[in-house]
């Protein structure tokens, strides 16, 4: 009872603090006669606000008739041209949040000898400070999780979930995760990986897309979320450095079974990191340089599995973790002339991996220790990333062409021995992964900017190859399946079209857009391997995107969505090669596979007030060929295998609102509410390996749902304080449950040295609440656990602007 008033009393103290983005508009045009249609140069051109005709800015057309204004921020106007020998004219402007270009084409005067009517459109304010698809967050303000990695930051955001390493949008981890508006082998092409050791320090901002347009790749049916990298282009030379440190899993939270080694405590955290930029003249030269190096406690799962008739086994799987992350961005934007600009930049990663990890099996009792696992996981993750834009500017503003090329090389090198302790025999065993990824991305995009929105067109294509070599070096009284080893190819091919077309009035916004991609995906096996032969697939679909939005008035807007959205079968889902997760249970591909798809509808709202604002949506995605890992064992054999298929239909339907509030100069808040229902219809499967034995399940649904609230204050003495709560309602996993978690977080900085110095120091699961519950239900097998993984930590933090 004490336990759940005290959560309500955290519950109604907690307030969060969103970052807001406000559009700055660029507004263009031609003056012509009237009567000769001939251009008029050094027009005098105004533009005042419709409310009270007060001056905003202004400027003159240069000797083509053209002009341009820039910095309008979102609301209603009035241009005003005029010249000598010409009647004066009034044109009414609606300026909004959709577009940051407007076209108004030509505009023709007359002469003085002409009578004019006045043209008036009466128009209302845009006053919403963020679109609709898009949702943008800045991590300077986010003190809680200052100095971890880019994971830890996410956690505290709207929509966002965090669930074994993986993010979620929505109770869905179908999500592509971009690094500047790309995929990258940082971060994984149509998955996503790595993304607990990118440093945070690295990124200036996160955007959550819920309902991507059609300029974006297909993949990714739960939306996208794009990682921003830091990028100045200030004058002269300047930078910034950092330094950040902290300690992790402060104490034993739960007691090691008998005869293992120690689990990880009080574990270092070390993050230097050093932006520079210098520009001058035409270029601008800009430099990005992390290190974090971290101990973990990664693992500390206890496990009960219960097997038909009734064998029950207790294990721990204890995995001490050592972690390098390097990376270093470099590049030169250069502007040829006032019209073309080019940019080359190029990104080196290198991610070391010790994992160091125990599991002990014992009998119900836990009287008697029947085997014990041990291991060393050493792996090398290096990727090199190179990229090429050229920028075409017309003399229209927002009038552009890009070209683009990425090339991307990442390997991954990774080396497992195993040493297996018996009643009556030790073994060991040990194998070696190489995987080579390469990937070249071209992309050419056209953008016309129109009165009242643009169009987007481009082609995109991606050819990606990944030669990937396992080898088994089995040892005495080997358990390792070394038949299974060998080679495989992955190849993927690309090309796609879109089109997208913008509109924006007074009472309208529309966003309507089609993709079209041709996929064919090749994966060549080694034909002596035991179980699989080579298999692909190939489609042609298309993907439309439609948004509808309706102003009631400046501060109520009703929208709705629809977009179709695919999540293709990544190689590591479909690599041949066994290996394992524990002890007891093997991963392994499934080169069967097939994509999934994914439609999504959304009826939105948005309610703005002076200092708070109400969104809320009702969304439904339903999902043909569902892509789920399905645990299994093949008697007599009391191993779990773990392996993706396609399961047929999904559903999840679900309810989100986000309010904000300011309260005051020192005070604001914002709660982020997701209630879903998760549904998985009954399937029956056939796993070929290690052979093939047919696997069914009843349907799963499930009510789901987290709670996040965040608290900002804002101190005197350049002291800002931020506290987050989050808690996730128990939700559905393949073939069982996750139970509720509850995590409450906290920092504080302050802002020193004029301005150009920060201090911060934070402190994550102040409670020691997050703890991961887990109940899974096979056939002929059970399986409950709890994972005391590290996730209490403190930081303390520096940083200098220069």
């Amino acid at each position: 009872m004490k336990k759940k008033i005290l959560l309500t009393v955290i519950l109604h103290l907690l307030f969060v603090g969103t970052a807001k983005s406000q559009t700055n508009v660029t507004i263009s045009g031609i003056l012509k006669d009237q009567n000769t249609k001939t251009v008029v140069p050094f027009v005098n051109v105004v533009l005042k606000t419709e409310k009270d005709s007060s001056f905003v800015t202004g400027t003159i057309t240069n000797d083509k008739g053209a002009f341009s204004v820039s910095k309008i921020k979102p609301g209603n106007y009035y241009l005003e041209f005029s010249y000598l020998g010409y009647t004066t004219k009034k044109q009414a402007l609606f300026v909004g949040n959709l577009t940051q270009y407007l076209d108004l084409n030509t505009i023709e005067i007359e002469e003085k000898s002409t009578a004019l009517n006045e043209v008036v459109i009466l128009q209302k304010a845009q006053t919403i400070s963020s679109k609709m698809d898009k949702k943008t967050f800045s991590l300077k303000d986010n003190s809680s999780q200052s100095g971890g990695s880019v994971l830890q930051a996410m956690q505290n955001l709207p929509s966002v979930t965090v669930q074994d390493g993986k993010v979620q949008l929505r109770g869905s981890e179908k999500v592509t995760v971009l690094i500047d508006g790309k995929q990258t082998a940082l971060t994984g092409f149509g998955n996503q990986t790595g993304l607990d050791n990118i440093p945070a320090s690295a990124i200036e901002k996160i955007e959550i897309i819920n309902n991507p347009s059609a300029k974006y790749d297909a993949n990714g049916t739960a939306g996208i979320i794009n990682i921003i990298y830091k990028k100045n282009k200030q004058n002269s030379f300047n930078g910034k450095a950092g330094f950040t440190t902290g300690l992790g899993s402060l104490w034993v939270r739960k007691e090691n079974l008998p005869n293992i080694r120690p689990q990880y405590t009080l574990t270092p955290k070390i993050n230097p990191s050093i932006s520079l930029n210098y520009k001058k003249n035409k270029a601008n030269i800009f430099f990005q340089g992390d290190y974090l190096y971290t101990e973990t406690l990664n693992k500390n799962e206890f496990v009960t599995r219960t097997y038909t008739p009734s064998t029950v086994i207790n294990s721990q799987l204890k995995r001490n973790r050592n972690t390098h992350f390097t990376t270093l961005k470099t590049g030169v934007d250069y502007t040829l002339d006032e019209q073309n600009s080019w940019t080359i930049s190029g990104l080196f990663g290198t991610e070391k991996i010790i994992d160091r990890g125990d599991q002990p099996f014992f009998n119900g009792d836990l009287s008697q220790q029947k085997r014990l696992w041990q291991f060393l996981e050493d792996e090398l993750k290096t990727t090199i990333m190179a990229s090429a834009s050229y920028q075409h500017k017309f003399s229209q503003a927002g009038h552009l062409l890009n070209f683009g090329f990425n090339y991307t090389f990442h390997r991954e090198d990774e080396k497992y021995f195993y040493t297996n302790y018996l009643p009556n025999t030790t073994g060991s065993d040990a194998f070696k992964l190489l995987s080579d990824e390469q990937v070249y991305d071209f992309n050419l995009d056209y953008i016309k900017p129109l009165q009242y929105g643009r169009i987007e067109v481009g082609i995109k294509f991606r050819n990606r190859d990944i030669p990937t070599n396992m080898q088994f070096m089995p040892g005495a009284n080997s358990v390792l399946d070394y038949n299974a080893g060998g080679w495989a190819t992955y190849k993927e091919l690309i090309p796609a079209l879109y089109e997208n077309y913008i509109f924006e009035n007074k009472k309208w916004e529309a966003e309507l857009g089609l993709r079209v991609e041709y996929v064919k995906i090749q994966y060549d096996v080694n034909p002596n391997h035991v179980v699989y032969k080579s298999d692909g697939y190939n489609y042609t679909q298309p993907f439309p995107n439609l948004r509808l939005a309706y102003k009631i008035n400046d501060n109520n807007k009703l929208s709705v969505f629809y977009n179709r959205r695919v999540d293709r079968p990544n190689e590591v889902d479909i690599r041949i090669f066994p290996k394992y997760d524990d002890a007891e249970i093997i991963k392994v591909g499934n080169p069967a596979l097939r994509p999934q798809f994914t439609n999504t509808l959304e009826m939105g709202y948005k309610k703005n007030w002076e200092k708070a604002s109400l969104y809320t949506a009702l969304y439904h995605r339903f999902a043909n060929g569902t892509i789920t890992r399905i645990s299994s064992t093949v008697s007599p054999s009391k191993l779990i295998y773990a392996t993706f298929q396609n399961v047929d239909k999904s559903f999840n339907t679900g309810l989100e609102t986000v309010i904000t509030q300011e309260v005051s100069k020192k005070y604001s808040f914002n709660v982020n509410l997701n209630a879903y229902r998760n549904q998985i219809d009954a399937f029956r499967v056939e796993n070929k390996y290690p052979t093939t034995h047919l696997f069914s399940a009843e349907q799963q649904t499930i009510f789901s749902g987290n709670v996040k609230l965040n608290n900002n204050f804002h101190f005197s003495k350049n002291i800002e304080a931020q506290l987050t709560a989050i808690y996730l309602a128990p939700d559905i996993i393949p073939q069982g449950k996750i139970q509720s978690r509850f995590s409450l977080d906290a920092g504080v900085k302050k802002t020193i040295q004029k301005g150009k110095g920060e201090l911060f120091c934070n402190a994550t699961d102040l409670l020691h609440s997050m703890v991961i519950q887990k109940e899974i239900h096979g056939q002929d097998f059970n399986y409950t656990s709890r994972d005391y993984y590290e996730t209490q930590l403190i930081r303390l933090g520096y940083n200098y602007k220069f």
